[in-house]
């Protein structure tokens, strides 16, 4: 492994990195701006499934890139954080992968307990459902899946908070590793 590789996360984890950003942000359009239109048309129909389309794609890329984690670990930062830093960004980090993996467990359980078929993006295929139609679990699992959606936006915006510290005040290589 050269210098360069070896302070930069593997292009495979870069790729993956930016994928899933733009996967997550295409996911929160397309639920966001479904109530700009009307209940049965067209346009909302295609924004949900947008939404449920790109929030498969996150769930089918999440276990990839937590093995490539954990099998490739992450370069060191230079300068090296301080302990007091390290450990929240290790709990960052934990959290979201946690959200990445269990938004989208949670959106399927969500349409299948209320009856939804779930299209394979691009093909005529339905998932098979896992659960059983509940409206009343339906809902209790719409409410956390919206819920922690909400809370999403604030881990993502505390990890690109702390992308910006380490870029412009701390001035370390953070940003360098997985650009």
């Amino acid at each position: 492994m050269t210098t360069t590789e070896s302070t930069r996360y593997s292009p495979a984890q870069r790729r993956l990195h930016w994928l899933m950003f733009v996967l997550v942000a295409v996911a929160y359009l397309a639920i966001e701006t479904r109530g700009c239109f009307e209940r049965g048309s067209l346009a909302r129909t295609l924004a949900v499934q947008g939404h449920f389309w790109t929030g498969l794609a996150v769930l089918a890329l999440v276990l990839p890139r937590i093995w490539l984690r954990l099998r490739r670990g992450a370069p060191p930062i230079t300068p090296a954080l301080p302990a007091w830093q390290a450990w929240p960004a290790r709990l960052l980090h934990l959290a979201l992968y946690a959200f990445l993996l269990v938004q989208p467990v949670l959106g399927l359980m969500t349409a299948w307990t209320d009856g939804k078929q779930v299209m394979v993006p691009f093909t005529q295929a339905v998932l098979p459902p896992l659960m059983a139609p509940d409206p009343d679990l339906a809902h209790r699992l719409e409410d956390l899946h919206g819920t922690l959606g909400s809370l999403f936006y604030w881990v993502i915006g505390l990890h690109v908070a702390a992308a910006l510290y380490h870029h412009l005040l701390r001035r370390d290589d953070t940003l360098v590793r997985m650009r």
